[in-house]
């Protein structure tokens, strides 16, 4: 609450929207922030139910006044929020990024980070004005289910992670039935992380950048192979991938 200046918890739900999460999201627009991205998978499952609005006031009034709301509760409160807060992003032209696929550490929900949990969501008719990142493109057991996904007139994917997990002829077999289905919804990602001192940044990030090139080379070359796209068509997929999806997604201004 400190990035909206407020001291105290407020006492209703829609006073913690309207006097929290509208000025810090606000605020970080005007800072330059282009997304926000929820660590839900790492949390809980990514089934958002549709929310109890009434339910989750009472939950948030209770809480607010010092009650410990239970896990079951505090999930009626989390499925309201994350809609308000989705809501609230498309409202201000931020996209939402959600982690999918596999993740990090023992503990790790796999089958809670399926992209396909998400459907009641990105069903949601008043979340069509904000667009969703699928990040990681559901890596591992999911990527097909992003093919379907990206039907969504508001559903991008990025193939960060995949490109240190897979090797540049796997991740280009998942690559081109992305580019096959919806090029335009497919944006480069590295998932650039710290190292030990041996293998770090420098040496993440060019193997992760190469691979991930090397992948969209493979699989743009056997659509021209294959006889379904053009050489020049295939330059243009590869430059729509690398920077002008993510330009137009983002509302970014594009160099030459």
């Amino acid at each position: 609450m400190d990035d909206s200046g407020v001291t105290a918890v407020p006492g209703t739900l829609e006073n913690y929207i309207e006097k929290v999460i509208r000025p810090t999201m606000e605020g970080q627009k005007k800072a330059g922030a282009v997304a926000i991205k929820f660590e839900t998978a790492y949390l809980r499952s990514l089934k958002f139910e549709e929310p109890d609005e009434a339910e989750a006031r009472s939950v948030f009034g209770r809480s607010a006044n010092g009650d410990v709301p239970n896990k079951s509760e505090y999930a009626i409160l989390q499925d309201f929020l994350f809609r308000a807060i989705a809501r609230e992003a498309g409202r201000l032209g931020l996209a939402v990024h959600i982690h999918t696929g596999s993740g990090c550490g023992s503990y790790f929900d796999l089958a809670g980070a399926n992209p396909n949990l998400l459907d009641s969501v990105l069903n949601d008719s008043s979340l069509r004005k904000t667009n969703f990142v699928l990040v990681h493109g559901g890596a591992g057991p999911y990527t097909r289910v992003t093919s379907f996904l990206l039907s969504k007139p508001n559903v991008y994917t990025d193939f960060s992670e995949q490109d240190w997990m897979l090797s540049p002829r796997a991740l280009s077999a998942v690559l081109r039935d992305w580019l096959e289905w919806y090029p335009e919804k497919l944006l480069f990602g590295t998932d650039l992380f710290p190292g030990t001192p041996e293998i770090d940044w420098e040496e993440i990030g060019y193997m992760t950048s190469t691979t991930g090139c090397q992948a969209l080379a493979l699989a743009l070359t056997g659509m021209v192979s294959d006889g379904e796209i053009a050489r020049q068509r295939a330059v243009e997929l590869a430059l729509m991938v690398l920077r002008g999806n993510a330009v137009k997604l983002y509302g970014l201004k594009d160099q030459p």
